[in-house]
């Protein structure tokens, strides 16, 4: 496997407090991860540097050969729009579009669109009868299973994802979990995923735990 994400010596502060110190990751094409940590110790920060969201104040983020850190915003935005899948908390979803214009958006703006590929992510998160309805009309858990259809829409190499499951039952979490980690294995994507559920985490090949800003390896030997 050749190495998709590196960041090296990440440091990020808000003010006087010192968000990430000297954090360092990296993963493989293919290779899930996923990341825990207490509420407020950062998660969310490292997973918006990596997609280029923000900016780190020192220390180097590397995707697929390219330096994240030195691109400007354009460039971060053209790197989000090709390489990286994100699920962030958020859903994001456009109100006046439809689930399926929804679904689509992502891969239009990649030059990726394909409506097999679309039909078959909504049939898999359970959206098939849902694609003329729009965002007000859906419950929680139904938008973030569209925000997870369009991340992965136009098969992104990175896929960014934070509390994927946290709006959605257990059943549908486990469903949105496999699908994930199936699209991983047919595409050699790879996934970085911040999760409150040691259950979940265990599922994924490694898991790294966020503290005071430092990470540690939690990956249970096989």
């Amino acid at each position: 496997m050749s190495m998709l994400l590196q960041i090296d010596g990440l440091r990020k502060a808000h003010g006087s407090v010192t968000v990430l110190d000297g954090v360092s990751l990296s993963l493989d094409r293919g290779q899930t991860v996923a990341l825990t940590g207490e509420s407020g110790s950062g998660k969310s920060t490292l997973l918006h540097l990596a997609a280029g969201l923000d900016t780190a104040d020192t220390g180097s983020i590397r995707i697929d050969g390219t330096e994240v850190t030195t691109l400007d915003d354009a460039g971060r935005a053209a790197l989000r729009r090709e390489a990286i899948g994100l699920v962030f908390q958020q859903f994001n979803l456009i109100p006046s579009l439809t689930v399926a214009q929804n679904i689509a958006f992502q891969a239009r703006l990649a030059g990726r669109h394909g409506p097999a590929r679309d039909a078959e992510l909504a049939l898999r998160l359970g959206l098939a009868d849902l694609g003329a309805r729009y965002p007000e009309q859906l419950s929680g858990g139904q938008q973030q299973r569209v925000a997870i259809a369009r991340a992965l829409a136009h098969r992104p190499a990175l896929i960014l994802a934070d509390e994927p499951t946290g709006n959605l039952d257990e059943a549908t979490g486990d469903a949105v979990l496999d699908l994930l980690l199936s699209l991983v294995a047919e595409t050699g994507a790879a996934l970085l995923m911040v999760t409150h559920s040691t259950r979940l985490a265990a599922r994924l090949d490694r898991r790294l735990h966020l503290s005071r800003g430092r990470l540690g390896d939690r990956s249970q030997a096989a």
